[in-house]
């Protein structure tokens, strides 16, 4: 009874000794070791083993080597190429470290075959999207245009003469975006803050090489007293690129009713002096000759150049 109790006690300071140099090991490799012990499909109990390993019972003699919780008991200095026995590495910590090479090199696979997976998807699924999004914008562009076409306005043609005299008539624009503006030479304050406004327009998108010219043209509604001589002086003012336009009555009547303008002259004063009373709106003419856009005077010079910007960037050609 003596022996088997002094037995039990050496068996308790053992295990509490070995289970302190083991104990970081054992909370890391916990999952591993479960997983180890169901695939080896030994029924062998490790504390069994260490009892059947030891001396007899009341002997006291010290046992060649002894077999540790998880496997044989291992000297500091032994080796991972050691076999098993008195000298090598606990069953459990040769699997764990044997394995680590295989799995490591199999998880960089793994992860390059994910990685190429997902940019592949990625790339398909941004692809698809930017062709999905060009085709709406094309058949909103076309339906935009196929609008424009219906829109009764500036859908005819004009003959008048320019500043210098010259014949000009719509098909003289086409190609060219066009600023389109009807007023009179006379007019104290309107008139001449609309042409400032596009003439800033103009000089705006002149600065951004990418874009094309825009051409501005004035048209007259008072064919009276707006000749080529008087056109000549007054669009000096204003842009560069400015063309005045006037023709007979009835030529500028046709010219205005195509974009639905209003003129009419008010009275006569004494020293027979008159204002034109008509529409105040600035046209946005596209390359193909349709009507585009119109600008009120609540809009700003600003503003303005950054709708047409946006236009020539949308613009498809006919």
């Amino acid at each position: 009874m003596l022996c088997l109790e002094r037995r039990m006690l050496g068996l308790v300071g053992f295990i509490g000794s070995d289970l302190h140099a083991t104990s970081g090991r054992l909370l890391r490799c916990t999952l591993r070791s479960s997983t180890v012990q169901q695939t080896s499909g030994s029924t062998h109990h490790p504390q069994r083993a260490w009892l059947s390993s030891q001396a007899p019972l009341c002997g006291h003699h010290t046992p060649k080597h002894r077999t540790r919780l998880y496997g044989p008991f291992t000297h500091p200095q032994q080796t991972l190429g050691s076999s098993r026995g008195p000298f090598s590495l606990p069953l459990f910590t040769q699997r764990v470290a044997l394995s680590q090479g295989p799995n490591t090199s199999t998880a960089k696979i793994r992860l390059r075959t994910r990685l190429v997976v997902t940019l592949l998807f990625g790339g398909g699924l941004l692809g698809t999207w930017w062709y999905v999004r060009n085709e709406k914008q094309q058949n909103h562009r076309m339906q935009r245009i196929e609008q424009l076409k219906k829109v009764a306005l500036g859908q005819g043609d004009f003959s008048l003469l320019d500043h210098r005299g010259h014949r000009r008539t719509k098909r003289d624009f086409l190609g060219s975006w066009v600023l389109l503006y009807f007023g009179f030479t006379h007019c104290p304050d309107i008139c001449p803050d609309e042409l400032d406004k596009i003439s800033a327009v103009v000089s705006a998108l002149d600065k951004d090489r990418s874009l094309p010219a825009v051409q501005p043209l004035f048209v007259t509604v008072d064919p009276e007293r707006d000749n080529v001589a008087a056109l000549e002086r007054y669009v000096k003012d204003f842009h560069p690129r400015l063309i005045g336009l006037t023709g007979t009555p009835e030529e500028v009547k046709v010219a205005g009713k195509d974009y639905r303008v209003y003129a009419s002259p008010g009275p006569k004063d004494e020293d027979g002096d008159y204002i034109v009373d008509h529409t105040i709106l600035i046209y946005l003419v596209n390359p193909d000759g349709l009507f585009l856009d119109y600008y009120n005077r609540m809009k700003d010079d600003v503003q303005i150049a950054e709708s047409i910007r946006n236009h020539m960037k949308s613009y498809v050609k006919l």
